[in-house]
């Protein structure tokens, strides 16, 4: 028997903060991803005593949030988990992310409901008759034993349906994050399990570390990830805020109207909301 169709459930409106912040709203649910409220001029930490510069200020105060649901978290760098999120951001919010990330937000930071989730693993909210289904999707930050000096990442891909829905018959809205991660064969599983995804979330900017390395997706390979995975829309973010982004939002547009894919992308300026809707 088919679950009815929700209609709240398939509009996501998504209004940009900066980075990888974004604020979504779908149904009762309201979302927090990647909490990064530096200013500009402010350093953030990436580890090893690697540091970068924000050359942006956020759309939003953390003060002027509504009230979350939940926070969901790539992984535990200074630009997507900054010291104004650790110090202001409420420590009974349940936060999904990385198992790594989850006990450090256990522990030192002391967020007590910090979920980790292993790939493919899901957690689930429910409120007001719907559901929320997050899963844990593949993502490699950088390539070869580099991955070693950075925190480990996930995509995530959110499921939104009354309660009870099942995958196959209660989804009324699906969308992937892909976090911080450069094309690998993981997106080629994502794709294969998942080929009616609405909306995509693309972490772009080509970022570069010293000595060239690049661990975020550049505008080749995010129009690669693109005719991968084939989400109704996708919306590029991650791509202009901090010194360490060699890959600009310029590139990838003319990258995307070189393969033809133009028209499969959404751009939302900073501090614009946009609403998506499930397509039929």
């Amino acid at each position: 028997m088919k679950t009815a169709p929700n209609l709240a459930l398939r509009q996501l409106t998504m209004q940009f903060i900066g980075n990888a912040t974004a604020l979504l709203r779908c149904g009762p649910f309201t979302l927090l991803t990647d909490p990064n409220f530096l200013h500009r001029g402010q350093r953030a930490y990436l580890g090893n005593g690697l540091t970068t510069r924000r050359l942006t200020d956020p759309a939003l105060r953390i003060e002027e949030l509504p009230r979350l649901d939940a926070v969901v978290l790539s992984h535990l760098h200074g630009d997507h988990w900054d010291r104004v999120a650790r110090a202001k951001l409420d420590r009974g919010l349940p936060i999904v992310t990385t198992p790594h990330a989850a006990r450090r937000l256990q522990g030192w930071h002391r967020f007590r409901h910090a979920v980790g989730l292993r790939t493919w693993e899901s957690h689930t909210l429910v409120k007001d008759g719907a559901q929320l289904r997050i899963t844990s999707m593949p993502g490699r930050h950088a390539p070869g034993p580099a991955r070693l000096l950075l925190p480990p990442v996930m995509g995530s891909l959110l499921e939104f349906g009354p309660a009870g829905g099942d995958a196959q018959t209660g989804v009324q809205f699906r969308l992937y994050i892909t976090g911080d991660t450069l094309m690998f064969d993981g997106i080629q599983q994502i794709a294969r399990r998942n080929p009616a995804i609405d909306l995509a979330i693309l972490h772009m900017g080509g970022t570069k570390l010293p000595g060239g390395l690049i661990v975020t997706m550049d505008a080749a390979q995010g129009a690669d990830l693109l005719e991968t995975i084939r989400p109704a829309n996708a919306v590029p973010v991650h791509y202009d805020d901090y010194t360490v982004f060699s890959s600009s939002l310029d590139d990838f547009r003319r990258e995307l109207d070189r393969r033809g894919l133009a028209g499969e992308v959404t751009f939302v300026e900073r501090g614009r909301t946009h609403t998506f809707t499930h397509a039929l």
